[in-house]
C-alpha cells in the first residue's frame, strides 16, 4: 500500500494527536525495511538468475562486491525517498483535508 494511499490514516492518526515526527518515524522505518529487503531479495534473484544461465551456457561468472553494494544502495536510497517524500507531504496535511482525502 502506498503513502499516499494511507493520507486517510495519517490524517486518522494527527486527528488523535500523533506528532508530525511520529508519523515520519513509522514511514521511515517502514520504508528502510522494505528498501533493503527488496535490496537482499533483488540480489539473490540475480545470483540465482547468474548462476542459472551460466550452468546452462557452460561460462564462468564473477560477481564484483563494489556492483552488489551499488545495487544494495540504489535500492535503499530510492525505496526510502520515495516512502519519506510522500510521507512527509501528507504528515503536514491539515487533519481534516486528510481525511477526506480519497
Amino acid at each position: 500500500m502506498s503513502v499516499t494511499e494511507r493520507t486517510r490514516e495519517i490524517g486518522l492518526r494527527r486527528a488523535v494527536g500523533a506528532r508530525t515526527r511520529d508519523i515520519l518515524g513509522q514511514f521511515l522505518v517502514e520504508a528502510v525495511t522494505l528498501s533493503l529487503i527488496g535490496g537482499l531479495a533483488g540480489i539473490a534473484l540475480g545470483l540465482a538468475a547468474a548462476l542459472a544461465i551460466a550452468q546452462f551456457a557452460g561460462w564462468r561468472i564473477l560477481v564484483s562486491p563494489a556492483a552488489v553494494a551499488l545495487a544494495v544502495a540504489f535500492a535503499f536510497v530510492i525505496g526510502v525517498f520515495f516512502g519519506f517524500y510522500p510521507a512527509r507531504k501528507a504528515a503536514h496535511l491539515n487533519p481534516v483535508e486528510a481525511l477526506r482525502f480519497e
